[in-house]
């Protein structure tokens, strides 16, 4: 059985334990969330219906925070000794799904 849920502006493809890295969320270490399916396959069993994927939760277990890969920015003005350079790293959160359950 997989999902496709919605976290962070982007659509994840998810089955029980897996690991994703997404935008960083708000919470503890050990705390859960859960995210809104957009489509559940469980075998031949296909549910795409909005009505249907009302009745799904996936949930999942914030694991904790890592940040992305160092992005190196360059500003510079020609002609008048103008250079900055910057960095960024994006903060990350990865959770890990623990249940993909049907409800009422």
């Amino acid at each position: 059985m997989y999902a496709i849920v919605r976290c962070g502006g982007r659509q994840e493809k998810v089955t029980v334990d897996d690991v994703l890295t997404v935008d960083k969320l708000a919470g503890e270490a050990g705390s859960t969330v859960t995210f809104p399916a957009l489509l559940v396959v469980d075998g031949d069993n296909v549910v795409s219906a909005p009505a249907e994927l009302a009745k799904y939760v996936i949930t999942a277990e914030i694991i904790g925070g890592v940040k992305g890969p160092k992005i190196n920015i360059m500003h510079y003005r020609n002609k008048t000794g103008y250079k900055r350079r910057m960095g960024h790293r994006q903060q990350h959160t990865q959770v890990k799904v623990t249940e993909i359950k049907a409800g009422k």
